[in-house]
């Protein structure tokens, strides 16, 4: 199976360290170059940062943690989360519980992933965009909808502000009016404000009687 010619877009070819299927590893593993995983490993296993390091896990291997690699070709069982910072193959027996993290990804039929599939591309420009932005999108939204709601309460309490300073006013002025003061409290009413309500307009003759005694 892994006699067959390897993919172009794997840059590491060479396997210079082999954990064979009668090894069983307890502990993190970090390695450089290209390493083949016929054993189990309970542990993370983590290629050195800033080297094109290559992980082959054949059908018998099983990893249990996190395995982080530039390349890596995967026909055995991942339980953590996968992360290759270049090209990933997952062949017909992989199977991985847990989030993948790739750049360019090939994918045979008999794979199987519990997890989600990330682009790390995709996810870069998204953080750019975001950062760009200042802000999340739906926060923006929320931030929109909430302004909307407050406008139209706060422009109502500014409405009924004007219109007791007009009926004040309008108090004021018929009160110191004689002929305006002479005039029933439904007259008065209109007067300062055409077409207030009845309760207004008692209110206001009421005053403007008191003023004319």
């Amino acid at each position: 199976m892994f006699g067959k010619k390897r993919n172009k877009s794997i840059e590491v070819s060479k396997l210079s360290s082999l954990i064979a299927d009668n090894l069983h590893i307890v502990g993190d593993v970090l390695f450089s170059g290209g390493l083949r995983v016929d054993g189990r490993i309970e542990g993370n296993v983590l290629g050195k940062p800033g080297e094109k390091s290559l992980i082959v896990l054949s059908e018998k291997g099983c990893i249990v943690g996190r395995v982080h690699a530039h390349d890596a070709v995967i026909n055995g069982t991942v339980s953590g989360d996968l992360e290759v910072e270049h090209f990933l193959e997952l062949q017909a027996g992989a199977k991985v519980s847990g989030n993948i993290a790739y750049r360019q990804l090939q994918m045979e039929c008999g794979a199987s992933v519990e997890g989600q599939l990330v682009r790390t591309g995709d996810v870069a420009a998204r953080e750019t965009a975001d950062a760009a932005e200042g802000t999340d999108g739906r926060d923006v939204r929320k931030a929109a909808a909430g302004e909307a709601l407050a406008q139209p309460e706060g422009g109502a309490r500014r409405g009924g502000e004007v219109q007791t300073a007009v009926l004040r006013q309008g108090v004021r002025h018929a009160a110191a009016d004689p002929a305006t003061a002479r005039q029933p409290a439904s007259e008065a009413a209109n007067a300062v404000r055409p077409g207030a309500g009845s309760a207004a307009a008692s209110a206001i003759g009421t005053k403007s009687s008191a003023a004319a005694n």
